[in-house]
């Protein structure tokens, strides 16, 4: 048996889920937020027989996509004089899912 977390931009996150469950799948659903750009994410915890993984991620990378973001900042650092403020933006890609699989060396349901 395999545990995956999956980590899915929320705007994917209902696709990803419903696809997920209209598959069969049991799938846990928490709310999350990414350390870099503070977004709301989906971490999905689902627990499959190992020949169910490559289903499972299918159904994942099928439903989440990667997007160009623009992103303000204010580099306080990088500016050419102490003190002085200037802002701007950056493109960054955002989306896309990040996953684990782990091996599960017992699994319980009570």
């Amino acid at each position: 048996m395999k545990l995956i977390l999956a980590i899915v931009n929320n705007d994917d996150a209902h696709f990803v889920n419903t696809s997920l469950t209209g598959a069969g799948f049991s799938v846990t659903k928490i709310s999350s937020t990414g350390g870099f750009l503070l977004n709301g994410n989906s971490t999905f915890i689902l627990g499959v027989d190992e020949n169910q993984v490559d289903e499972a991620l299918n159904i994942i990378k099928t439903h989440s996509k990667r997007r160009v973001q623009n992103v303000p900042f204010t580099p306080a650092s990088m500016s050419p004089m102490p003190g002085a403020m200037s802002s701007g933006s950056a493109s960054v890609n955002v989306g896309g899912a990040t996953v684990f699989i782990l091996d599960v060396e017992k699994s319980l349901r009570f």
